[in-house]
């Protein structure tokens, strides 16, 4: 099972230029997916630079027909009348998709930088191993603050999937809404968490929540050890960042670690200010 991950700008390019069809190229050239995972991802959104007000989810939707959409807007605001403006973050998976959650994340205030409200779309998967929860988000960039308070939000989401996970449910209520469905404490988060390893957001996130089910794995030191973390922006020239770091991460329940086959970042592609990342699970 492949999952790749990618910030990809609304289809903007290191060289500025939007251009939906060279995201495409780039994700095929990653060697695909089953399940794809990006943010930024933009829906008649004007005035993003280089953009035309291009729907990123229909263009995405025509080029992988296979794979079934899940769109978690973290912005959903009125254009003009016209097709509302929204900006979130985006699932796209060949695997049947059982559920589905759509998560807006804390942001407290922080009068001191710019700051944008943040999601997290979360599907439960029919897995060639049984069912599997992966998440996408994007954590916010300018304050430390309210990343740190969205990682929280990470960990309490996760123990309360746990304790559902192990809560008996009877099943004698008749109406389906109430009907027991399976969302196992097994995950994958992923995304752009808009912090460098060692940091203190990193290990706030690696700490996790409150029992070791809760607990994250960065996926690259499950396959890498002790080796730094490969840089997954600035290295082609975008007009941000001016160094090259590592930000993109993949996240890991500490059950599936036996299933971590390998994890890369596909670092040819220019074809935005983030690099694509992939992890290969043992079915």
């Amino acid at each position: 099972m492949r999952i790749i991950s990618w910030n990809i700008q609304w289809g903007r390019g290191a060289d500025g230029r939007v251009d939906l069809g060279w995201t495409i190229a780039a994700i095929g050239e990653a060697g695909g997916a089953d399940v794809i995972c990006l943010q930024e991802v933009a829906q008649s959104f004007p005035g993003l630079p280089g953009g035309h007000g291009e729907d990123d989810i229909a263009i995405l939707s025509e080029a992988f027909p296979d794979h079934e959409v899940v769109f978690g807007p973290a912005l959903d605001v009125a254009n003009g009348g016209r097709a509302r403006a929204r900006f979130g973050n985006l699932i796209l998976s060949s695997l049947p998709v059982e559920q589905v959650f759509r998560h807006l994340l804390p942001c407290p205030a922080d009068p001191r930088v710019p700051g944008m409200q943040r999601s997290c779309v979360e599907v439960v998967l029919s897995a060639p191993f049984g069912p599997l929860r992966v998440l996408t988000t994007h954590l916010e960039y300018y304050s430390q603050r309210q990343r740190a308070a969205q990682i929280r939000a990470l960990g309490a989401l996760q123990d309360e999937v746990v304790g559902h996970a192990g809560a008996h449910t009877t099943g004698k209520e008749a109406n389906p809404v109430f009907a027991p469905r399976p969302r196992p404490a097994s995950a994958v988060v992923c995304g752009d968490f808009n912090c460098e390893p060692g940091s203190a957001e990193y290990l706030l996130m690696s700490a996790g929540a409150e029992g070791a089910e809760a607990r994250w794995r960065d996926a690259w030191g499950v396959v890498h050890g002790a080796i730094a973390h490969a840089p997954t922006v600035g290295l082609h020239g975008a007009e941000w960042p001016d160094r090259q770091y590592c930000c993109d991460y993949v996240w890991v329940t500490e059950d599936l670690t036996p299933r971590v086959l390998d994890f890369g970042v596909a670092t040819a592609t220019a074809a935005s200010d983030h690099q694509p990342i992939w992890l290969e699970l043992r079915d």
